[in-house]
């Protein structure tokens, strides 16, 4: 979700770093430490393994209160080029299409809510509904389940290391997005957007594995 329907990483990083100072963290090198995790792993690398699961919990869902407040009055300007017209091309064309991330079930909601793609994904998958988070492959295996389609014949699209290990690892073919990242020497296929003239013609040259 993050870095593929909604260029989030910047925001993310602007609510760490606001939430840490008001904790009287050092902010700097949250980018590091945040990108391509779950969020109750960030809290632990932040400040340690002393807290209470309530407590982590308790920094994650302010900390994602904030990006929510923050990422609203700018959504439209991060949404990723061309990501509505291809899910809807592929809704269309009858492809079954899930959604498996690391984020919080608050983010999932809010983002699926300002894009309007909620009805068509047949399937989510959240950072809540797994027992291992990205890079372990469980995200991408559970929606293949979950759509019913041997993970061999997926194709996933991601942003991050950690992502794209996870999909490789479940088997999926891998399309990055360089929305974070400058390249992304181990996937299929790397593109800017969604709008990347190369796109449609390497996904219609794949065949059944």
């Amino acid at each position: 979700m993050d870095g593929v329907l909604i260029e989030s990483t910047d925001i993310h990083t602007q609510a760490w770093e606001i939430y840490l100072r008001r904790h009287g963290i050092d902010p700097t090198g949250v980018l590091a430490k945040m990108f391509g995790k779950r969020n109750d792993d960030i809290v632990r690398i932040l400040w340690g393994d002393g807290l209470s699961p309530a407590e982590v919990f308790h920094h994650g869902a302010e900390k994602e209160k904030l990006y929510r407040e923050l990422m609203t009055p700018v959504f439209e300007e991060h949404v990723v080029k061309g990501v509505r017209g291809f899910i809807q091309a592929a809704a269309a064309l009858g492809v079954p299409c899930a959604l498996g991330t690391n984020a919080e079930p608050a983010n999932v909601d809010y983002v699926l809510e300002h894009t309007g793609l909620r009805p068509l994904f047949s399937a989510f998958v959240d950072g809540h509904q797994v027992r291992l988070p990205k890079p372990d492959p469980e995200v991408y295996l559970t929606a293949a389940a979950r759509l019913g389609v041997d993970p061999r014949n997926c194709v996933v699209f991601e942003d991050s290391p950690g992502g794209m290990q996870a999909a490789r690892t479940a088997g999926a073919r891998v399309v990055a997005l360089l929305t974070t990242l400058d390249q992304a020497p181990a996937a299929d296929l790397a593109v800017p957007d969604f709008l990347d003239p190369r796109l449609l013609p390497w996904l219609s040259s794949l065949t059944p594995r």
